[in-house]
């Protein structure tokens, strides 16, 4: 099989875990720096060129679009898409995901657990905003943040309403969350494959930040899940649309809720933890459900 990767940084370790698993099973995996590439949309005949060189032969394609890049990227991804090529994740499920606001819209429609949450365009009724998520302390989140930047906490009422009108001030849009003090700066993360659950972890916040990402100093150890994380992270995966995805959830006093999922997961921190051949089982996934125009959304949407 023909496997293109798009990445800006094939020697990441998710990316080289990705090249060495295809490879040694005897697939062909080619780094593709997708902000490189350039198409032609007029053409009756879908055509994707990179370096001058056109791009054709694909079987599969793995998105690795970095958060900054999502725009373009998910535009080289919707071009594969019209050419048959399989994708690992769709565009439109990505773009979905990507949408802080869109995709907690869409897990409270399916019945997915979250914490409260609130996102208003009039800071004039920023009182109101914070009774409604439980008063203060809360988490204010930029809706373009990603791992853990732009988060803060707001630890009393008159804080967070300095920094919810400071940031509408500077016309930056944020989303309104229900601190989960229990959760006491540990979170989880269910990575799923297909329709499974092939590894968890536990990541705990270095001391006195309430964050736990490992990109900021965060550890991780593997992790057993309950009946109803494993239900919440499923669920959430397939409101999604992903075929491949990290669920974060919290354990809350009033069950799991999930804070976000990452259509682009990294594979150190979970194959780490957990001692689980990630990489392989994406490789699989690929070998078992790859078939030239099986996208379901052929890069409509």
């Amino acid at each position: 099989m023909k496997i293109a990767l798009l990445t800006r940084n094939p020697k990441l370790y998710s990316h080289q875990r990705l090249i060495e698993t295809a490879t040694a099973r005897g697939h062909e995996i080619v780094p593709i720096d997708y902000l490189r590439c350039y198409m032609n949309i007029t053409s009756r005949k879908p055509e994707l060129r990179f370096m001058g060189e056109r791009l054709e032969g694909f079987e599969a394609v793995i998105p690795r679009i970095a958060a900054s890049h999502t725009f373009y990227g998910l535009a080289v991804l919707r071009q594969f898409e019209m050419m048959g090529v399989y994708p690992l994740n769709e565009s439109v499920a990505i773009g979905r995901s990507r949408d802080k606001l869109r995709s907690l819209q869409i897990l409270a429609r399916d019945g997915v657990g979250l914490p409260v949450t609130a996102f208003a365009n009039n800071t004039g009724r920023t009182d109101d905003i914070l009774d409604m998520v439980g008063g203060a302390p809360v988490v204010i989140k930029l809706l373009e943040g990603t791992q853990g930047i732009g988060v803060v906490l707001g630890e009393t009422h008159k804080s967070a309403k300095s920094v919810i009108e400071a940031f509408h001030g500077a016309d930056i849009n944020i989303l309104v969350q229900e601190f989960i003090k229990e959760a006491d700066g540990r979170d989880i993360r269910a990575f799923v494959v297909g329709r499974k659950i092939i590894a968890a972890m536990e990541r705990k916040g270095p001391e006195g930040d309430f964050r736990s990402n490992l990109h900021r100093g965060g550890t991780a150890k593997m992790v057993e899940l309950s009946a109803a994380e494993k239900t919440a992270a499923l669920k959430a995966s397939r409101s999604m649309g992903l075929n491949v995805c990290g669920v974060d959830l919290l354990r809350s006093s009033h069950g799991p809720v999930v804070m976000e999922v990452n259509s682009s997961p990294g594979l150190e921190g979970i194959e780490g933890a957990s001692n689980v051949d990630v990489a392989g089982a994406i490789i699989t996934f690929l070998e078992k459900n790859a078939k030239p125009g099986k996208t379901k959304t052929r890069g409509k949407g």
